[in-house]
């Protein structure tokens, strides 16, 4: 930039082009709003039942132990007064200085201002310390119901975080350093980036995590060699290339979720479990659903069982000529393989060898944390929507999902694009994470009330095909994996379902890391390790934690040598080949709805 470029009146010129264009974007932004869908009010909070049992308990607590709600209030009181007498302190010194500041850490108060400029610190710190009186009140709520009180205690943590001063503008140093810097520019495109955002989700705000036009599925994504080798209405059904000169006999076939696509599992060479697979010898085959739009309205948990399922699985036996093969179930498709797996059993039928469960939960009888949006306020909510759209959108389970990390998944990612101007960054990961798909109408309800709120797998009740099922009908060899942090279905709970399974050869996993990271989790890295015990998969899951050997590094050379275990001798490697041998469509495929 010149001397010239700098002078104040060429940044009094930079300074007054960008707030006209500040103006026409904000005209952008109104027109963007009017645009917003209709959705059902249950879909955008709880209901006021949580609200209202939330203040009765409080008042409850005031009634029965008066002492303790006294104690909390005289030692918030206490600190608040005490930072703001050293506050003052501080600024009586004739010194621009904060006061001492106790900690603790916090990420999003990375920027040295937070703690040396006065201003900042005192927000910084009254932030954090009625935050702490905000969670220690309703943690030592005693009346809730527990399932209540989990509800509450989320739920208070989300209007927590999203009051942080880093959320806004005026009290963010690093966006207002930003913002002077660049005489304005960083808002311009910071309000281009949300009316981008906006319009491109029908009046919604979906913040876009990962740069759009950095990826293309096959080229620097997604590239592990292999065909299509059969289609249906729900499914394609990759076979990939062969890496070694021999394979093992028995074919290996994947269920990844249908929320996602299926390449999480191959974003590029050096992290994907797909060429791992094919370089261990086997024979590897991967379905890629459909993203249906409203013309699924009426596809159900019978339809993805029969004509997914059972479909793929008598495809790759006709493919390869073999009897049997070996089965691999992601989160949501790891519980339909069990409900496959246990209709099979009672139908006599043993074409499937063994079953790996990656990060499944198979009794909701404790959901996790994912389990504060299945009371009926957001599964009424969600029931009424499908019934309108004829499908379960994307948009909200995306959204849903982002909540539940709201701090890494909607503000920080927020702050970077909106206030600071910046584009999302070229990240595989975070594009794969926006690449979501819809769930038909009944399907989704059907899962919802059926398996979430009614555990009908645990209990022996979830119907398929007219005939119920249950976790005691799973009796081949099984594998699971779960992950340590998963926030979706997490790993107690992926225990408690294993160990109901009526298989007497059991092998539980634990890696380290959260729901993707930690199924993700290539060797040679040693990001993450892994727990792995002789120990019967029975008894609390904490007991079976206490007696496991901790492993350094990725569990996938362990869980390779068991399946390679189960499947069978080496014959010479098989090359994909069917009519339908070309690329394929449904990865891609994402209606607009």
């Amino acid at each position: 930039m010149t001397t010239q470029d700098n002078s104040p009146d060429a940044r009094a010129l930079r300074l007054k082009g960008n707030l006209e264009k500040l103006e026409e974007l904000s005209k952008r932004l109104t027109t963007a709003l009017t645009h917003r869908r209709h959705a059902d009010p249950a879909l955008q909070g709880p209901s006021a039942d949580v609200y209202m049992k939330a203040a009765a308990a409080y008042f409850a607590e005031m009634m029965q132990n008066p002492a303790k709600v006294v104690e909390h209030q005289v030692n918030y009181w206490g600190k608040t007064l005490k930072h703001y007498v050293e506050a003052q302190q501080a600024l009586a010194s004739g010194e621009f200085r904060a006061p001492p500041d106790p900690g603790p850490n916090d990420r999003r108060f990375s920027n040295p201002l937070w703690d040396t400029h006065p201003f900042f610190n005192y927000l910084k710190q009254q932030y954090l310390l009625n935050s702490e009186a905000i969670s220690t009140a309703v943690g030592d709520m005693e009346s809730l119901d527990p399932a209540d009180k989990r509800r509450v205690e989320y739920f208070t943590r989300q209007i927590v975080d999203m009051f942080s001063p880093t959320n806004f503008l005026g009290t963010n140093p690093d966006a207002l350093e930003k913002a002077v810097e660049t005489d304005g520019e960083s808002l311009v495109q910071g309000l281009e980036n949300m009316v981008r955002d906006i319009e491109a989700n029908q009046g919604d705000l979906l913040v876009t995590l990962a740069d759009r036009e950095a990826f293309t599925i096959g080229q620097n994504i997604a590239t592990s060699p292999g065909e299509v080798v059969y289609r249906n209405r729900l499914l394609e059904l990759i076979q990939y290339a062969p890496t070694t000169e021999k394979v093992h006999k028995t074919p290996l076939l994947i269920f990844p979720p249908w929320i996602n696509k299926f390449y999480i599992m191959d974003l590029k060479p050096q992290n994907s479990l797909i060429k791992w697979i094919v370089d261990q010898g086997f024979t590897l085959f991967v379905v890629s659903w459909v993203n249906p739009d409203a013309g699924y309205a009426d596809l159900g948990m019978d339809d993805y069982i029969r004509d997914g399922f059972i479909r793929a699985m008598a495809e790759v036996r006709r493919i390869t000529g073999e009897d049997q093969i070996n089965t691999v179930g992601y989160c949501i498709a790891g519980t339909t393989l069990g409900l496959t797996l246990a209709h099979l059993e009672k139908a006599g039928d043993r074409s499937v060898k063994s079953a790996t469960f990656f990060t499944t939960l198979t009794d909701f009888s404790d959901p996790g944390e994912v389990g504060v949006f299945l009371d009926d306020d957001f599964v009424d909510g969600i029931e009424r929507q499908t019934e309108q759209d004829g499908m379960l959108s994307k948009f909200f389970m995306s959204r849903t999902f982002s909540f539940l990390r709201s701090n890494d998944l909607i503000y920080t990612p927020a702050i970077k694009s909106y206030m600071m101007g910046e584009a999302p960054p070229a990240f595989d990961l975070l594009y794969w994470n926006g690449d979501g798909t819809n769930l038909p109408a009944k399907m989704a309800v059907e899962y919802l009330r059926g398996l979430c709120q009614r555990n009908g797998f645990a209990l022996g009740q979830f119907p398929v095909f007219g005939d119920a099922v249950s976790l005691q009908d799973i009796k081949l060899p099984i594998c699971a994996i779960a992950c340590e942090t998963d926030h979706i279905a997490h790993w107690r709970g992926s225990f408690n379902g294993v160990k109901q399974m009526g298989s007497r050869d059991k092998t539980f996993i634990l890696s380290q890391s959260g729901h993707i990271a930690g199924i993700i989790n290539p060797p040679g890295k040693d990001k993450y390790g892994h727990y792995e015990s002789d120990a019967p998969v029975a008894g609390p899951p904490e007991d079976w934690k206490e007696t496991a050997a901790f492993h350094k590094g990725s569990w996938w050379p362990r869980w390779g040598a068991w399946l390679g275990e189960r499947s069978g001798a080496m014959i010479p490697a098989r090359q994909p080949g069917d009519s339908l041998a070309r690329a394929g469509t449904y990865v891609t495929m994402a209606p607009q709805l």
